[in-house]
């Protein structure tokens, strides 16, 4: 049953770069309309509240647990929902999107050290082949295949505020795996999310944006339920269950699909163009994320079962 668990969360979490992708697509129009900081206030303040309906009702909550965790579920809500908010739709406005997405796509990478030099995980060769080819291929999709573009880059005061929402996401997932060693993934989803939208509405109140939320339109609606239910609240779910099932490091590798959704999610809805150097940044990238998971499952699968064999033979023998 746990070997089923297991490979079950792979795909699950197939689902959270799609949800995220998507959120990068409906948040690129909701700030047309209302402002960035308080769209993510009013975004995780949503999900939070759903969350906590749903885990009253289930009577999920265990205080002792929370109580000997709550720095680290204090920590998490700083930075994984508002730090990272924060410093991300700030410097969009600084810097351009190419720069941050350059930035962030290092996550798993410094995910995954943060995790070999912290918290015990393992690192192996066929780990570090993955992070490298799945972090080149979305170098390719995002510079379009275009060294020109790579070699134009200007970095400004934009890009160091997008390392600061690389740190906190970084950050964020290894307290992740701290925090759920004794609290479960959906009650910690659930604190974070409403801590760190409280968060974020303070800061946003410079704004003054909160007025034109009962003003959006019919799409800005859509989007904004789509990015409450499916970037925020399943989106978060599955990935704490990921850190929690399979650990920050391979769970990390799934952020390098998120400009992949992004581009295929524009060219489906905005019929935007995609190149082949961008077609084969995507295989890169995919081809990566395998060997770090799905590779790596069905090799210790293997493993496993030829050692059951062996023992089934000297039995019988």
């Amino acid at each position: 049953m746990k070997n089923d668990q297991s490979i079950a969360i792979y795909f699950w979490l197939l689902l959270v770069p799609l949800f995220w992708g998507g959120a990068f697509v409906a948040a690129e129009h909701i700030i047309t309309e209302i402002p960035p900081v308080t769209a993510a206030a009013f975004r995780f303040g949503s999900a939070g509240i759903l969350l906590l309906v749903f885990v009253l009702a289930r009577k999920k909550l265990d205080f002792t647990a929370i109580k000997k965790q709550w720095l680290s579920i204090l920590l998490m809500a700083i930075t994984g929902i508002f730090g990272y908010n924060f410093f991300f739709f700030t410097a969009l406005d600084i810097t351009s999107a190419i720069n941050g997405s350059l930035i962030v796509a290092t996550t798993p990478v410094l995910l995954t050290f943060g995790a070999v030099l912290f918290l015990g995980e393992v690192w192996n060769k066929q780990l570090g082949f993955g992070l490298i080819l799945s972090l080149l291929g979305v170098v390719v999709v995002i510079s379009k295949g275009s060294i020109e573009t790579l070699l134009n880059l200007e970095f400004n005061s934009g890009d160091l505020l997008f390392i600061g929402g690389l740190i906190c996401w970084v950050s964020h997932g290894l307290l992740g795996k701290v925090a759920m060693r004794d609290v479960s993934p959906v009650v910690t989803t659930t604190l974070t999310t409403l801590i760190g939208s409280i968060f974020l509405a303070i800061f946003s109140i410079p704004e003054k944006g909160w007025d034109n939320i009962f003003s959006m339109s019919t799409q800005g609606w859509g989007e904004m339920l789509f990015m409450i239910i499916c970037s925020s609240v399943v989106g978060f779910l599955l990935w704490n269950h990921g850190i929690k099932q399979i650990g920050a490091s391979k769970a990390s590798i799934y952020m390098n699909l998120v400009p992949i959704n992004t581009a295929l999610l524009a060219v489906w809805l905005y019929a935007s163009q995609i190149t082949w150097p961008q077609i084969i940044g995507m295989i890169m990238v995919i081809t990566g994320v395998y060997f770090v998971t799905f590779h790596q499952y069905l090799k210790n699968k293997r493993v496993r079962q030829k050692m059951a064999r062996f023992e089934n033979k000297s039995v019988n023998n």
